[in-house]
């Protein structure tokens, strides 16, 4: 009679142990892998294998083992690593420290990749442990996850100063967000500028982040100057979502001729925010009527309607309109396949939505310097894919010179 057992969803959920002769086959040859990668090492310093006797003058002399604990994608091992010390052309004797594994580094590259990874999946220092207990045969404190995040600031450092000056980017698209931290042992709101360029061949990239203390006029010439220092050069159309602070900056650095098109959904907003409640339907089918027409003239047209119409019936919603100006209908000097790309900010409001879903499980960030760095790494890790704009086909085409007819 063959008797079948059968492992209960219960028991995987409570991290149970029961034999798999897989794993346990495995693990078995761990052990033993790690110890003789540490040896082959030895050996290429020592210039001999162990108890080997060297032809030419001895480089140094073994002098036992000790254990230490190593953490990776395969568990929790104790492995016994050799001791020597090593014999220096100038007479000097120092202790062998190995490269594979550096002094005081419990973690392979591999277990804080994955640490950082599931980090920054969505879920908070304390989770980790939990989502990771079977793997590493035990928990992993949130201490040793705050250690593997910290260890991405080397990177996140090295792409703040990188270069720009090779990045041919056509299109520029700035905006800021709001994120709760703490700040002096408060949860404070605090601002990070963001900004996105868009190759010519269509590809959106991030440029840069960072907390700049607000979105008034310098802040944002402060991460602007930031840019230019980098190289990178004068874009040929900006997107931005019109805080006069952001737009003063731009001018003070690359002149007013710069086309700026400010954002229609946030127009849209403070559009809504003019007019009483019981208006907002009317209100958001006549503005998309006017901001979606297929041609330039209709755009005209239709503006012009709108605000004959708004005039009567809620002066503040006409006048915010007209403050906007023609920046709100800058894309229409684009080829007509790129509107739909040009009218908005939506490419950084897309990352700041997956931002926000990422630390849903988190009150507040610990710091103001944690924010940005991962907004940075969400996209460096490949939890957010930036695909190309709509249009880009026809990106290297010029801009038109003719502007709306802004007289009503």
């Amino acid at each position: 009679m063959t008797k079948t057992t059968a492992t209960s969803e219960l028991s995987l959920l409570a991290h149970e142990e029961g034999y798999d002769p897989i794993e346990d086959r495995l693990r078995q040859n761990i052990r033993s892998t790690i110890e003789a990668v540490f040896e082959e090492e030895l050996e290429q310093i020592l210039g001999r294998c162990r108890y080997g006797r060297a032809d030419a003058v001895r480089k140094g002399y073994r002098h036992g083992h000790r254990e230490r604990q190593i953490i990776g994608t395969f568990g929790s091992e104790k492995v016994s690593i050799p001791r020597a010390r090593i014999e220096h052309e100038d007479g000097q004797v120092t202790e062998w420290r190995s490269k594979a594994l550096p002094r005081y580094q419990r973690l392979t590259k591999k277990a804080e990749a994955l640490i950082a990874s599931v980090y920054l999946s969505g879920t908070n220092t304390r989770r980790v442990k939990r989502a990771l207990y079977g793997l590493f045969k035990g928990p992993v404190s949130k201490d040793v996850v705050s250690r593997a995040w910290r260890k991405v600031k080397t990177d996140w450092e090295a792409w703040c100063a990188r270069s720009l000056a090779d990045e041919d980017i056509v299109r520029l698209i700035l905006d800021g967000t709001v994120v709760k931290t703490r700040l002096d042992r408060k949860a404070t709101n605090i601002s990070v500028l963001a900004a996105i360029g868009v190759r010519r061949d269509g590809q959106k990239v991030l440029l840069s982040i960072g907390n700049m203390g607000g979105e008034s006029t310098a802040a944002w010439r402060q991460f602007l100057d930031d840019l230019d220092a980098r190289g990178l050069k004068r874009p040929e159309f900006v997107i931005v979502d019109g805080a006069p602070g952001l737009e003063a900056a731009l001018s003070a650095l690359w002149g007013d001729a710069l086309p700026i098109q400010r954002c229609t959904v946030h127009k849209h907003r403070n559009l809504l925010a003019h007019a009483p409640s019981h208006m907002h339907d009317e209100l958001t089918e006549d503005y998309r009527d006017m901001v979606y027409a297929d041609t330039a003239a209709q755009v005209q047209e239709r503006r012009k309607a709108f605000l004959r119409k708004w005039r009567l019936k809620c002066r503040a919603v006409a006048d915010s309109l007209e403050e906007a100006g023609d920046k709100l209908f800058t894309f229409t000097r684009l080829p007509q396949s790129q509107w739909k790309s040009a009218r908005t900010t939506n490419a950084i409001e897309r990352l700041n939505e997956e931002f926000r879903r990422r630390i849903k499980t988190q009150t507040a960030l610990p710091s103001p310097e944690t924010v940005p760095m991962l907004f940075w790494a969400l996209i460096a890790s490949g939890q957010i894919h930036m695909r190309k704009v709509d249009g880009w086909e026809t990106l290297d085409q010029p801009l038109s010179n003719e502007v709306l007819d802004l007289d009503a």
